[in-house]
């Protein structure tokens, strides 16, 4: 038994571990890289080994970063099952072929526009692609065991983080190998915490947040006071949010702040076609989130949805005061751009940046303070007030954890730290080292790791 790491490795991006139990391949995550150029462009390289040889695939939830390159490992030739939870079956088919669209999109104008050195610029993939990977998408209940093999069988709990995100608990060959995917929080407003689990041989845990600690702040009382004065100044307040779960989790505390009066009743638009989709199967798992139904039809109610390119574009022509949420959540694409092409010039304005922003993004770019980013080949000002709100991050971290590994029964054997930046996978590695005296290392893109 051996695992190869394919992606999050000393970076937030690109998750894929591939694990071989006998003769059997399992992918665990098949993510996007994102961010720098250096780390996009190894989703451009083939594969370590051959698709076709592939028996499944296991998600662990359905951020882009962790399914985003299915459509290609389908059109290299996998055609087996790719299993995941029943509600990041559901997101899945709302966020990858939207990510094929994008792409599509984004080649469009690079060759209208010349703003690549590609000529044509071709998309990494399609929306059809998309299409017929998501066919081989096998939902399986909370907890229940499913064989991979005669002696290799899986199970999926509630991880918290997203809307259906799971840990993947994989037992073969005597040995048990658990991956948290991305752990959720103890106290989210919108998604129950992580379930424990009480023993594993080997661990693989993320460490976006391995090397800080989550501000003690109440978050709701944190986006009052940014709404509240960025109104009393006659601006609009810009959330470039997640389209699935964070812009959930604005939309439910800027709701709560609607409901008791701690905020002026102005427009709640929600621009993003796949945000708004992702809201509404939100909805539909009730049994999977914290939020009642009655809540859930509240949230929807207060919020204008902005289907078309026409309304969006309306609304970049108002002036009046109102709070607009759209994706992408780093500012790498959507509809947001057009938002901030309009609204970063002017300081009445506020752009707030709800969640982790990688190495070269535009958000991260603009929390360092830059005076201009580039959008759609020309330099946009920055005037406005650009602000970070760490504390409504989905993720856990460095303490939080530390909380759910001291849940383990039985200390794993050894734990390999993925999904962070150096810094936070090495800080929470030599914690992890220091407060349990568990073995752990960080492993490097591409090493492979035997499992004894």
């Amino acid at each position: 038994m051996d695992i190869r790491f394919l992606g999050a490795n000393n970076t937030v991006t690109g998750s894929k571990h591939l694990l071989s139990v006998g003769d059997r391949k399992i992918l665990i995550d098949c993510g996007l890289f994102q961010g720098l150029k250096v780390l996009r462009q190894r989703n451009w390289r083939p594969l370590p080994f051959d698709p076709a040889t592939l028996d499944a695939v296991i998600l662990t939830h359905a951020h882009v970063d962790h399914t985003g390159y299915l459509p290609l490992l389908v059109r290299q030739g996998f055609n087996g099952p790719i299993y995941c939870s029943n509600a990041t079956q559901a997101l899945c088919e709302l966020l990858l072929p939207d990510a094929g669209h994008l792409q599509e999109e984004d080649a469009a104008f690079a060759n209208k526009h010349n703003h690549s050195k590609h000529r044509p610029a071709l998309p990494l993939y399609t929306e059809a692609d998309a299409r017929v990977a998501i066919r081989n998408l096998s939902p399986v209940d909370w907890e229940r065991g499913v064989p991979l093999a005669s002696d290799v069988e899986f199970q999926l709990r509630k991880a918290g983080h997203i809307l259906g995100a799971s840990l993947a608990i994989i037992e073969g060959e005597g040995r048990r190998l658990v991956f948290t995917g991305d752990l959720g929080r103890y106290d989210d407003p919108t998604m129950r915490p992580p379930e424990s689990v009480e023993k594993c041989d080997y661990l693989v845990v993320e460490s976006t947040y391995g090397d800080r600690v989550h501000p003690d702040e109440d978050p709701r009382e944190i986006l009052r006071r940014i709404i509240v004065r960025t109104l009393d100044r006659g601006g609009r307040l810009l959330v470039p949010a997640f389209a699935v779960g964070r812009s959930q989790q604005l939309l439910y505390l800027i709701w709560l702040l609607r409901e008791s009066g701690a905020i002026p009743d102005v427009p709640v638009y929600l621009n993003s076609p796949m945000a708004i989709q992702a809201t509404r199967i939100f909805c539909e798992f009730v049994q999977d989130q914290a939020l009642t139904e009655e809540e859930c039809r509240g949230l929807a109610k207060m919020v204008r949805f902005v289907t078309s390119a026409e309304e969006s574009q309306r609304i970049n022509k108002e002036e009046f005061p109102a709070i607009i949420v759209s994706a992408s959540g780093m500012a790498t694409g959507g509809r947001v751009l057009h938002h901030l092409k309009k609204l970063a010039p002017d300081a009445k304005n506020t752009i707030l940046f709800a969640g982790f922003q990688a190495s070269g993004t535009r958000g991260e770019a603009m929390l360092s303070g830059v005076e201009e980013i580039k959008i759609h080949g020309r330099y946009v000002p920055i005037r406005a007030e650009v602000l970070g709100m760490e504390s409504l991050s989905a993720h856990a971290d460095s303490g939080e954890i530390m909380r759910w590994l001291r849940q383990s029964e039985i200390p794993p054997r050894h734990t390999f730290i993925v999904h962070g930046e150096p810094l936070a996978s090495e800080a929470l590695r030599k914690r992890i080292q220091r407060e349990l005296g568990w073995s752990a290392s960080v492993p490097d893109y591409l090493e492979v790791e035997g499992l004894l």
